[in-house]
């Protein structure tokens, strides 16, 4: 099973991106892959949603399209999802490649309740494109460190995110 993994964050190398890259370690069988381009994306257009497409907006879609499964991980922006996840969804809201696909929304912050408001956002988003939403997670930087790509955790937090991430399989 292919699964693609989306950090909502506009910086490359953040604790989401970080996080999301750790997941191998929970289930070496399944084939994760990170999508790393979404700064790539040209600011949505409705003119520029027509043939022929930005490379860049060819390649996130095909993407999304030739992947199983979808792991979603944002940070909170001013209570909201990042303008560039945001931007990102837009481009797909004609062609459909979110439509029934299985997603699992996660959203990765500092401490409670911050990103509560970001994970409605990103779920209303989500229903909007018609995801299969199996799941959505809150976790918190205080309770999940990342060492060395190893993510270290209580046994709760871990126990619950592999439980999630079996759902979405």
């Amino acid at each position: 099973m292919k699964i693609l993994t989306i950090s909502g964050s506009a910086r490359p190398e953040s604790t989401n991106a970080a996080l999301l890259d750790a997941f191998p370690q929970f289930f070496p069988k399944l084939s994760f892959e990170r999508y790393k381009a979404l700064h790539q994306l040209p600011l949505f257009q409705v003119a520029l949603d027509a043939a022929p497409w930005p490379q860049a907006v060819v390649q996130w879609r095909q993407s999304l399209e030739l992947a199983d499964a979808v792991i979603i991980c944002t940070p909170a922006y001013l209570h909201n999802i990042p303008a560039l996840l945001k931007n990102a969804f837009e481009w797909t809201s004609t062609s459909g490649e979110l439509a029934n696909k299985r997603v699992l929304a996660l959203t990765f912050t500092p401490h409670p309740p911050r990103g509560d408001k970001a994970m409605q956002s990103l779920l209303w988003t989500l229903q909007a494109l018609n995801a299969s939403v199996i799941g959505s997670l809150a976790l918190y930087q205080q309770d999940i460190q990342l060492k060395e790509g190893k993510l270290i955790t209580d046994g709760d937090t871990r126990e619950l995110l592999e439980e999630a991430i079996k759902l979405l399989v």
